[in-house]
C-alpha cells in the first residue's frame, strides 16, 4: 500500500510552486505585510489552557480514506455553530485537492462572526503557505513533524511567530518526539496514522509523558464518545481536535455541545 503522506507531500510540492506562479510571493508578502499592524490574532494555547473542555472543532467536508464526509458542508455556517456550541478554537481543513477544502473558508467563517482562534489546517511544506495562512484571517497554524525536516519545521516556526501566528506542531512516533524541543505553543499528538490512516487513542496515552509537563497538549483524531474526551482530558491534555465525530452528524455544532455537557457530567461523576 502507498503511504498516503508521501502522495500528499508530492502533489503539495507541485501545488505550491503553480500557487506562486499566480501570487507570485513578494505580492503576497507586501499584503499580509500589510495586515500585521492592523488585524491581531487570537491566541490558541491560551484558549485551550483556560477552558474546562478544551475542544478544537475541526470543519472537514473529506478525507482520503473515506471520500466526502459532508460535501454540502457551509464555511459561513459550521464553524460558527462550533463556536456557539462551546469551541476553544476552529480548525478548517484548507486543503482542496484531498480534503475539499479552501483558504476562502476561513475569511467565510470570520465574516459570519468566528473570533475565537482559527487554526489553518493543510500540509504546510513552505514560508509561502504561512503568509497565505496568515493573509485569509488564520491564527494559528499546523506543522506534521513526520512532513517536515528539523531544521525546516524551526524555520517555519520562527516565521510563523513574526507573522503573528501560534503553531500547532503534530507528532505521532516516538521518533519524532525530536521535534518538542522546537518549543511550539501546542504539542499535539496524532492519534491517527498519516500514512495507514489506522487510528487509536492509546498512542496519546502513550506519548503524553514524554512531552514537557507545562506545555499545552492536545489530542488528535480518533475521539468519538464523550468517555474518551474525558480520559484524554484526565490524562493530561489541555484540548482535543475532533472534526469527523462531529461532520458525520446532520448538526455538528449540536453534536459537539452534546460531547462537551457529557464530559462534564462524567467530571461530575469522578469528582
Amino acid at each position: 500500500m502507498k503511504d498516503i503522506l508521501d502522495e500528499i507531500m508530492a502533489y503539495k510540492r507541485v501545488e505550491v510552486e503553480r500557487m506562486k506562479e499566480l501570487l507570485p510571493p513578494q505580492q503576497l508578502y507586501r499584503q499580509v505585510e500589510q495586515l500585521l499592524d492592523t488585524q491581531s490574532t487570537a491566541s490558541m494555547r491560551s484558549a485551550l489552557m483556560k477552558a474546562e473542555v478544551g475542544i478544537i472543532a475541526e470543519m472537514k467536508r473529506r478525507s482520503p480514506s473515506k471520500g466526502w464526509i459532508k460535501e454540502e458542508a457551509k464555511a459561513d455556517e459550521i464553524p460558527l455553530s462550533y463556536q456557539e456550541n462551546g469551541a476553544s478554537t476552529i480548525s478548517i481543513l484548507t486543503d482542496e485537492h484531498y480534503f475539499g477544502g479552501n483558504d476562502n473558508f476561513i475569511r467565510m467563517a470570520k465574516k459570519s462572526g468566528v473570533n475565537v482562534p482559527v487554526l489553518y489546517k493543510n500540509f504546510v511544506i513552505d514560508e509561502y503557505q504561512l503568509f497565505q495562512a496568515r493573509e485569509c484571517g488564520a491564527s494559528a497554524v499546523l506543522l506534521i513533524a513526520s512532513a517536515l525536516s528539523v531544521t525546516d519545521c524551526r524555520s517555519l516556526i520562527r516565521i510563523s511567530h513574526e507573522l503573528g501566528m501560534e503553531v500547532l506542531l503534530e507528532m505521532h512516533a516516538i521518533e519524532e518526539l525530536d521535534y518538542a524541543d522546537l518549543e511550539p505553543d501546542v504539542y499535539g499528538v496524532n492519534n491517527r496514522n498519516l500514512g495507514t490512516f489506522i487510528t487509536s487513542i492509546d498512542n496519546s496515552l502513550r506519548l503524553i509523558s514524554r512531552l514537557p509537563k507545562n506545555g499545552c497538549k492536545v489530542s488528535e483524531s480518533g475521539i468519538e464518545e464523550a468517555s474518551t474526551a474525558a480520559l484524554l482530558l484526565n490524562a493530561g491534555f489541555n484540548g482535543l481536535l475532533i472534526g469527523e465525530n462531529f461532520m458525520t452528524t446532520p448538526h455538528p455544532g449540536q453534536a459537539l455541545s452534546e460531547l462537551i455537557d457529557g464530559v462534564k457530567n462524567l467530571k461530575n461523576i469522578l469528582s
